[in-house]
């Protein structure tokens, strides 16, 4: 296994630093870097700005308009992107429909959804979970039924995130009740525009509106807007989640909030606390090794062998750290991190704060991460996964 960047990783490295410095919003760095909320401006301000760059998709095949990297110039660029303080670009476009519709999609439907993906002009969102239908999706129940050349769709999807932003969806329909409940699935691209799709949001612990319910009643869906086979889209699905899961690791992420975290310690003065710094220590032991597991999977596709379909690993550890390094944070403030101040989650707020302004998000982080382990497959089924398909 060679971890060892070449030459010519480390330019490309130095390239892409240079060119995210100089074209990512600083207020947008700075809301980042902070934990303040972003707004809906900021998450697409950075998309197009991605995208008028070409780097939207900067997973994509240069064949439907992507840069065309290598797996390791892929990780470099998402390393460079978050330690700068971008966004975290929202996934369900750009890393999860498009290799589906790359995959599975028509001709006509690449040509039709592809290009509003990459330049960040059309928003996605991921109607997978249902009440009752999480880390057991192929439960779902949301029925679209086939009448001449439309589906009439009917049901709900639930924990949508973002979803009152969307323009379009991407849903995983039951088409067939026969055999098992895998094989009645299908894989629908729905307009959000069209009558019987209604949005209600779902207000958190936090006071965030992240996640809704979306349902559809009696909903027109043109049946050209069906990716692949009918009763097949539980192999699309599976080919999305691999990108969620090993997503949803996010370690460039975590060496960036492991640095916040130390901020946060030197100001609130337990950085020199010798059993606060062990259980830093200990963290970014586990950054570094879910680091190292990640170029271990770089390696294997750099060398052309087959990496081990640890997907699921990733999501495990990588969503573990994310809920210790929120926690570390609320240790680090004491008693500041408690109160919650929902407006001074804006940045420029002027008001009194409890503590200095680095404690005010940390509550509301704290408690939204306690979501990581669940949503993407929980924990616990992907802990049964990773035995049955690399333990044997």
């Amino acid at each position: 296994m060679d971890l060892a960047f070449t030459p010519e990783e480390q330019k490309f490295r130095e390239d892409v630093r240079a060119w995210v410095r100089d074209n990512l919003p600083q207020d947008i760095a700075h809301k980042v870097h902070n934990a303040l909320r972003l707004s809906r401006d900021d998450m697409q301000r950075w998309a197009k700005i991605l995208g008028k760059k070409g780097w939207l998709g900067w997973g994509w095949p240069q064949e439907f308009g992507g840069p065309g990297w290598t797996a390791v110039q892929k990780h470099l660029f998402e390393e460079e992107a978050a330690l700068a303080g971008a966004p975290r670009v929202v996934p369900f476009g750009p890393v999860m429909v498009a290799p589906v519709i790359m995959a599975f999609g028509s001709p006509e439907q690449q040509k039709r959804f592809l290009p509003g993906i990459a330049s960040g002009e059309v928003w996605w969102s991921q109607g997978y979970s249902e009440p009752g239908s999480g880390s057991d999706l192929a439960s779902l129940k949301t029925r679209a039924e086939r009448k001449g050349d439309k589906y009439i769709v009917n049901g709900q999807k639930t924990w949508t995130t973002l979803a009152q932003y969307g323009d379009w969806i991407f849903c995983l329909v039951r088409t067939s009740t026969e055999g098992k409940p895998q094989t009645g699935i299908s894989f629908l691209l729905i307009d959000m525009k069209t009558p019987g799709v209604t949005v209600r949001p779902i207000i958190m612990l936090d006071g965030e509106h992240e996640v809704n319910e979306v349902f559809f009643d009696n909903v027109e869906v043109p049946a050209e807007n069906l990716i692949g086979e009918e009763n097949k889209g539980w192999t699309y699905a599976k080919h999305l989640l691999s990108h969620e899961r090993t997503n949803i690791a996010d370690v460039n992420r975590a060496k960036r909030e492991l640095e916040r975290v130390k901020r946060i310690a030197q100001a609130e003065g337990v950085y020199d606390d010798r059993r606060f710094r062990d259980e830093v220590a200990k963290l970014e032991v586990d950054v570094i090794a879910l680091e190292m597991l990640v170029l271990r999977v770089l390696s294997a596709e750099k060398s052309g062998k087959n990496p081990l379909d640890i997907a699921g690993l990733l999501k495990i550890k990588g969503s573990e750290i994310q809920q210790r390094y929120t926690e570390l944070m609320m240790l680090a403030a004491g008693p500041y991190a408690v109160p919650f101040i929902h407006e001074a989650m804006e940045a420029g707020w002027q008001g009194d704060y409890v503590g200095a302004a680095h404690c005010a998000p940390l509550a509301a982080n704290y408690f939204n991460y306690r979501k990581t382990t669940i949503y993407g497959g929980s924990n616990e089924v992907q802990r049964n996964i990773v035995a049955q398909t690399v333990l044997g």
